[in-house]
């Protein structure tokens, strides 16, 4: 007999056992049986090791998850939904760090951790409304059709980083304000010539294949600062980048704007176009730590020295970018996890939907002087 006919034989015989067939075998209850499984100290040992044995022998794996969930009224596992790839949550800094902080919590009262990415619209909704979960962590679903589909669970959510949704707690840090302070600190060293790499989802959006001029900023700035965290992040710093241009008068329309992903490897396209342009900006403003990685990739492939000839400036303060001098914006990344996995885990300690605003501040290091 094949290995492939073996294996089919065995799993036929383990769909047809049950609790109850072990339990009809022992002579005991089926209460009985199950007790061996998850509550073994109501037994006697000798009757749980009866009980194995006799499960061992009939190949029977162990109770149904689905059906134990369901008698105990939670799994135990709370969904973490990211709108890009699964792959981005271990290859991106700040995903990776967030991700820390929120096992640290779920270890902590023996929950799991159930990782969600956006292979594709259809799927990802599917494996969303199928998901066995307590609750779910939203991170940094902007304006995506996501999270329309993790409301429709009705288990409690929180969301991280944006966007801001009535009645769902919320973590994150006053990103219009922070985007000010770099834009700001960038002025007062003398800069005029200042472009911007904004970021978009990787599996979202497109990518703008080369970069263009916000002539009209409309669209994204009417954001109250007072309640900026009500809006996506991304649309928040630009509106702050925007803030500290008029503050000092620099004429917005002649800020050049590079929207690509949160992508070292894709940032240094857009880098590369910017640094094409003529007369060349004395400084870069990149949306995150990761782009501004990539600024600086082709800055160095160029001979363009940094902070003589360019100034770059990141956001997030991830760990390669102390080594890399980046100048940046801290923010409590690991503390954002915890914070959130507080927030699903224990939430009578919380009000019922909180808007967690933690915070920031402007790191100076070597990758940015005075222009030219």
């Amino acid at each position: 007999m094949s290995r492939l006919n073996q294996f089919r034989n065995r799993l036929s015989r383990v769909e047809r056992v049950t609790l109850q067939t072990i339990a009809d075998r022992i002579g005991v209850s089926r209460t009985t049986v199950s007790n061996a499984f998850s509550r073994p100290d109501q037994l006697k040992e000798e009757l749980r090791q009866r009980i194995m044995e006799v499960a061992e022998e009939l190949d029977y794996p162990g109770p149904n998850p689905a059906a134990r969930t369901l008698r105990r009224g939670r799994a135990g596992v709370i969904g973490v939904v990211f709108t890009e790839a699964l792959s981005y949550a271990f290859a991106d800094s700040y995903a990776v760090g967030f991700l820390r902080g929120l096992a640290r919590v779920a270890e902590q009262s023996g929950t799991g951790l159930h990782l969600i990415g956006w292979p594709s619209p259809g799927v990802a909704e599917e494996v969303i409304g199928d998901a066995v979960v307590d609750g779910f962590c939203l991170f940094s679903p902007e304006g995506h059709p996501l999270v329309e589909t993790v409301l429709r669970r009705r288990l409690p959510v929180v969301t991280v980083d944006h966007p801001y949704v009535p009645g769902v707690p919320f973590v994150g840090i006053e990103d219009r304000l922070a985007a000010r302070e770099v834009a700001t600190y960038l002025l007062g060293l003398g800069h005029r010539r200042i472009a911007i790499v904004a970021a978009r989802p990787m599996a979202a959006q497109p990518i703008v294949a080369r970069p263009r001029m916000i002539q009209d900023p409309a669209d994204w700035l009417d954001v109250d600062l007072s309640e900026e965290h009500r809006f996506g992040a991304g649309r928040a710093r630009l509106a702050g980048y925007h803030d500290a241009c008029l503050e000092e008068g620099l004429a917005w329309e002649d800020v050049p704007l590079h929207r690509t992903t949160n992508d070292r490897e894709i940032a240094r396209r857009a880098a590369g176009q910017l640094l094409d342009l003529r007369p060349r900006p004395t400084a870069v403003i990149a949306a995150t730590d990761e782009i501004a990685f990539g600024v600086m990739d082709v800055a160095a492939q160029r001979g363009i020295d940094i902070p003589g000839e360019l100034s770059v400036v990141g956001f997030d303060d991830v760990p390669a970018a102390e080594p890399a001098g980046l100048t940046t914006v801290r923010q409590p990344i690991t503390a954002k996890g915890t914070t959130a996995g507080r927030l699903l885990l224990e939430p009578s300690r919380h009000d019922p939907a909180p808007c967690v605003l933690m915070d920031h501040h402007l790191v100076i290091r070597r990758s940015t002087a005075p222009p030219p």
